[in-house]
C-alpha cells in the first residue's frame, strides 16, 4: 500500500478497516504461509524461549507457529499485563493453559507472577503490528506497550536476545511510516509473501 502516514490515528484506522475485512479463508491461508516461511527461519529454528500473542481485531493468526514451537519442544510465551502497570511480562503457555481476560478483554495465561519473564530473558518476541514500513517502522495500536518493555533494546551497543520479529499480512505494509523517539524498531517483520530484514 503506497501509504504515507501524517495521521498515525488515520492510518491505524484505514489497515485495521482493511484487516478485518479479509475472509476467514484469507485469514487461514496467510497464517500457514507465514508460518511455514518462518519456521524456517534460523531466528525461529534457534530460539528455545519465543513470546507470541493471541490474534485480536483481524491480527495474523500465530497458531499455527505456536504448535510448531510446542512440537519443536520451545518454551512459548504469551504477554501478560499486571493490573497496574504499562509495561508487558510474558507467562508461559501450554496446550492445557487456562486463560482470563486482561483489564483490555485480552486473554492471557493463568498464573503466578513468578512464573513471568521479562521480555530480555527471552530469545524471540514474536509482535503483533497494525502497519509497517521497509525500514522495519512498526505501528502499534497505540498503547506503547511493547515500546515501553522493548525500550531497553534501543540502548544495546551489540547484539543480544530478544531478537524482534513483527507478524503482519503484507496488506499491512505502507511506503513510510512517521517515526517517534520512543518507538522500538524491528530486526524483521514476516508476512504471508516475504521476510523483510533490517
Amino acid at each position: 500500500m503506497q501509504i504515507t502516514s501524517p495521521d498515525r490515528a488515520q492510518l491505524r484506522k484505514i489497515i485495521r478497516q482493511q484487516r478485518r475485512a479479509l475472509t476467514a479463508h484469507a485469514q487461514h491461508l496467510h497464517a500457514q504461509k507465514l508460518a511455514e516461511n518462518l519456521c524456517r527461519h534460523p531466528a525461529f529454528r534457534n530460539a528455545k524461549r519465543i513470546a507470541f500473542y493471541l490474534p485480536e481485531d483481524g491480527e495474523i493468526d500465530t497458531a499455527y507457529l505456536i504448535e510448531r514451537a510446542w512440537r519443536y519442544k520451545k518454551e512459548v510465551y504469551l504477554p501478560v499485563l499486571p493490573p497496574f502497570g504499562h509495561s508487558l511480562f510474558f507467562a508461559p503457555y501450554t496446550a492445557g493453559s487456562t486463560l482470563q481476560a486482561n483489564r483490555f478483554g485480552i486473554a492471557e495465561p493463568l498464573c503466578q507472577p513468578h512464573h513471568w519473564l521479562r521480555a530480555r530473558q527471552l530469545n524471540l518476541i514474536l509482535l503483533p503490528l497494525v502497519a509497517f514500513d521497509n525500514h522495519g517502522n512498526r505501528l502499534g495500536m497505540g498503547g506503547g506497550f511493547y515500546d515501553r518493555s522493548l525500550a531497553f533494546t534501543r540502548h544495546r551497543k551489540q547484539w543480544h536476545s530478544p531478537h524482534l520479529i513483527g507478524l503482519a499480512h503484507e496488506l499491512q505494509k505502507v511506503e513510510q511510516l512517521s517515526c517517534e523517539s520512543w518507538d522500538v524498531p524491528l530486526n524483521m517483520i514476516a508476512t504471508e509473501k516475504n521476510i523483510y530484514r533490517f
